[in-house]
């Protein structure tokens, strides 16, 4: 089965000189829900913009469900549900105006069936109450939610959404969460840009890590993790002790409570077997002794030796 996208060497050079995407190589399978990760700046939103055919690349290749973009953007965009940058919409209009002026401009809708479309897009998103309120009173999370609604008008093939999650509660995050599992559920490809490791770790099935308009890694979210030590875990009656001869070993702690000690993944070249005995030659009596699972935030560290915004 052919990727949903496949880029290669996809590069965008701004005039002045930046740099804004490096000869990035990305595979997203169909089907998958993948989650596009990186800082404020990285590149994400670039590279959705030239897979959309809104910008030209300055060099490489992008193919977007098995045609060349932007060459093929008529036939393409069709099948494509797409949430960039934020919705556009018309403030005097209110939320259900503005979703029958997204579907009247589609070519390939139906118009006897939509306004029954519309009001199950408003549902999908939460959105029912508010249909009848000017989009312009909205708050930014309500503007998400009805851009949202704008990309599922009609089935699509691929869900293209860039921060989706900018501005909601945590509410309207776990919602739009559930909402993102049901459409791959239905077979409909989902690619997910992100700020946020905690987002893309629970919803995602593959991802790809950005740092400075490059492509760090990229493959199933379990093997990303897998590659990564896990933070270490300590639990003794002798904290001070034990921080004293982790510190020596090389490991950054990050708590303290009177009986538990937490750290930063251990060096790599460090042997936990090797790093237990230090601490019980010490004198250190060690009662738990452990690495918990590696996060997509430690694999990103690991990978970059940066960290940036984790929360859900």
């Amino acid at each position: 089965m052919a990727p949903a996208i496949e880029t290669r060497e996809l590069t965008k050079r701004y005039r002045g000189g930046q740099l804004a995407v490096d000869r990035l190589s990305l595979t997203v399978p169909e089907g998958a829900v993948f989650g596009f990760l990186g800082p404020n700046g990285s590149g994400k939103t670039t590279t959705i913009r030239m897979l959309m055919g809104l910008i030209t690349p300055t060099a490489g290749t992008a193919q977007v469900l098995g045609r060349p973009m932007p060459r093929a953007t008529r036939t393409v965009l069709p099948h494509v549900g797409a949430l960039i940058e934020g919705p556009a919409l018309y403030g005097f209009l209110n939320g259900r105006d503005n979703l029958l002026r997204y579907d009247s401009a589609d070519p390939t809708a139906d118009p006897r069936t939509r306004k029954m479309r519309v009001a199950q897009a408003l549902d999908r998103v939460g959105l029912t109450a508010a249909a009848a309120k000017k989009s312009k009173a909205y708050s930014l999370g309500m503007k998400q939610r009805l851009g949202l609604a704008a990309a599922l008008l009609q089935p699509r093939r691929l869900l293209v959404l860039d921060e989706p999650t900018n501005g909601l509660d945590p509410q309207g995050m776990r919602e739009i969460r559930t909402l993102v599992r049901e459409l791959a559920s239905d077979g409909t490809t989902v690619f997910l840009s992100s700020h946020l490791l905690d987002e893309i770790e629970q919803v995602c099935t593959h991802a790809a890590v950005m740092a400075q308009g490059r492509l760090i890694t990229q493959g199933p979210v379990a093997d990303l993790a897998a590659t990564t030590r896990g933070r270490l875990t300590v639990t003794t009656p002798d904290t001070a002790d034990a921080a004293r001869v982790l510190k020596e070993h090389g490991v950054t702690l990050t708590e303290t409570t009177d009986t538990h000690l937490k750290a930063e993944p251990p060096p790599p070249e460090t042997d936990l077997a090797d790093l237990n005995k230090a601490l019980v030659t010490a004198g250190v009596r060690v009662r738990g002794f452990g690495v918990e699972r590696a996060s997509l935030e430690d694999a990103f560290v690991a990978l970059t030796g940066e960290g940036f915004d984790v929360a859900g």
